[in-house]
């Protein structure tokens, strides 16, 4: 019979093992991932005694050694975390958990004032949580879906974010009703330079978001029902070709 200790220590490996294929170890994309939350102004949270105290502070500057955070506003803290062995730093980019440890910090001068610097670290956990990779659209050129009604009309609605699951819908009419369970066959989105996706879209959630302006409109989330393995393709093509524009802007700063 397995005693406590035997079944605890497998229980610490199969974590571990599960774990594993989050692991970002290429330089290279680890200094893009860090260079995207600092491009989207993500909050950081540095973690250190054991997990005990924190710090809440963000990316200033990374590149392939090294990375700069701003100082902390509690001065105790900020003194407390320099005698840390470990510090354990989170994080989000696209709304995916972004984790890493550094086996130390120090103070440095940055642009006037002091800062922390850590090593780049040797791997990143990025932790997805959901079944399919979703990418935000651009703002500049948004990706259009044309939903076709029941009563002949071709409703254009724009697309927040997209993967091969599924996209997410802003901008609904007034007059037209969404709620979980709708499916609408036949819709058609665009995709530039790449070709057309035709495809069933199934309502998973909806609810209200108010725009700067202050109107309010609907907001949906909505899966692919049975998507052929070409609409796949094209969709994956498309998600490249956003990510691969991204690291190029990120590369230019």
């Amino acid at each position: 019979m397995e005693n406590s200790k035997d079944q605890s220590k497998r229980t610490h490996s199969a974590g571990a093992e599960d774990y594993s294929k989050y692991l970002v170890h290429s330089k290279t994309e680890i200094v893009y991932i860090l260079r995207a939350v600092i491009q989207k102004r993500g909050l950081v949270t540095a973690y250190f005694n054991q997990g005990k105290d924190f710090i809440l502070t963000s990316f200033l500057d990374v590149d392939a050694n090294r990375v700069i955070l701003d100082y902390g506003a509690k001065e105790a803290h900020n003194r407390k975390i320099l005698d840390s062995q470990k510090i354990v730093v989170v994080t989000t980019q696209d709304r995916v958990k972004v984790q890493f440890s550094v086996p130390g910090i120090e103070v440095i001068r940055y642009e006037g004032g002091n800062a922390f610097r850590i090593p780049l670290p040797e791997s990143v956990l990025k932790l997805q949580r959901r079944e399919f990779f979703r990418i935000e659209t651009p703002i500049t050129a948004p990706l259009q879906c044309t939903i076709p009604l029941d009563d002949g009309r071709e409703i254009p609605i724009t697309i927040t974010d997209v993967s091969i699951g599924g996209v997410g819908i802003i901008g609904c009419p007034p007059d037209l009703e969404l709620a979980p369970g709708m499916t609408f066959p036949g819709c058609h989105i665009a995709l530039p330079d790449l070709g057309e996706v035709v495809a069933t879209l199934e309502i998973c959630s909806t609810f209200d978001v108010t725009l700067k302006n202050g109107a309010i409109t609907k907001r949906a989330g909505c899966c692919f029902i049975d998507l052929p393995s070409p609409m796949q393709v094209l969709l994956q093509r498309y998600i490249i070709k956003l990510e691969r524009g991204r690291r190029t802007k990120l590369d230019d700063q």
